[in-house]
């Protein structure tokens, strides 16, 4: 695969382009570093797979930050206490089949069904939560973009860590926690989804069709599908849990491509407050 084997897609104004900056505005080519955050292990392959594959050509170096630590994915009793340690290894395997060498895999370690009491900083146990984790963690890789998964109706944990990404990846360029790394602003973020669509609501707020709820898209050659489905076989304790979504893999075929979507997202809108002036100033006259 190159870079001639991707195109990226913007779904609103209906461009086309090879050029990755449809997908990043902004993009330095040799200076980016995307972290891609997977709730679970084999999230970060099911859902941008493609794009992890497509980064590196681009210029990128691709960190994966697995959220939770698999304990709740045994699917027969004799491997619930040690699950565990057989998911670090078959995750080992599945990216290297996707080109991410075992370095660039940072597990934060939650027990799976159990991020969400953890969303912050300081914890009413006493402890504290994925903002201690999170901040240094992208300060020190220097990350300047960031994937987070689709927060709508997947999973618990899905939902969690997308408000990880929401809340704590912002922080990472605020002059706060000085202690904690040199700030930097990430550039862009953007969602990816794992087996369920995006929320409606966002589409509506674009004016757009709500049933057309991405608005990027990545077509890559079949070959990183089969890239993808490899690296899946690696997960022999996933076997049962995944059949069913490999299955319906076959709807993403384009040609002789595949198609995976994403949905531009800002976690800091800023307030416009011209319309509300406009608005005041109508109704005084």
């Amino acid at each position: 695969m190159n870079k001639q084997s991707f195109s990226f897609y913007n779904l609103r104004t209906g461009e086309k382009d090879r050029d990755i900056q449809l997908l990043f505005p902004g993009w330095r080519e040799g200076d980016e570093r995307v972290a891609i955050f997977s709730p679970h292990d084999d999230d970060g392959i099911l859902g941008p797979g493609y794009l992890v594959q497509a980064l590196p050509l681009f210029g990128a170096d691709v960190h994966i930050v697995i959220v939770c630590n698999g304990s709740g994915g045994y699917s027969q009793i004799e491997q619930k206490h040690i699950i565990t340690s057989l998911r670090v290894r078959e995750t080992a395997r599945a990216y290297q089949a996707i080109g991410i060498d075992e370095e660039h895999i940072h597990r934060l370690e939650y027990d799976d069904y159990s991020v969400w009491p953890y969303i912050g900083w300081k914890l009413a146990s006493g402890g504290e939560g994925t903002f201690r984790k999170v901040v240094p963690l992208l300060r020190r890789l220097k990350i300047t973009r960031v994937l987070i998964p689709n927060g709508h109706k997947e999973h618990l944990d899905h939902t969690a860590t997308f408000l990880v990404g929401a809340f704590d990846v912002p922080q990472v360029g605020d002059p706060v926690m000085a202690d904690w790394g040199e700030t930097e602003p990430i550039r862009s973020l953007l969602q990816y989804a794992v087996w369920s669509d995006f929320s409606p609501d966002d589409a509506l707020l674009r004016g757009d069709d709500p049933a057309m709820r991405a608005d990027l898209a990545v077509r890559a050659p079949w070959e990183a599908e089969e890239n993808v489905r490899r690296a899946m076989e690696e997960y022999r304790t996933q076997a049962k849990i995944v059949s069913g979504l490999m299955s319906q893999r076959d709807e993403r075929k384009i040609g002789d491509s595949a198609l995976e979507i994403y949905l531009s997202y800002d976690p800091r809108p800023r307030c416009d407050f011209k319309k509300y002036v406009d608005r005041v100033h109508s109704i005084d006259s």
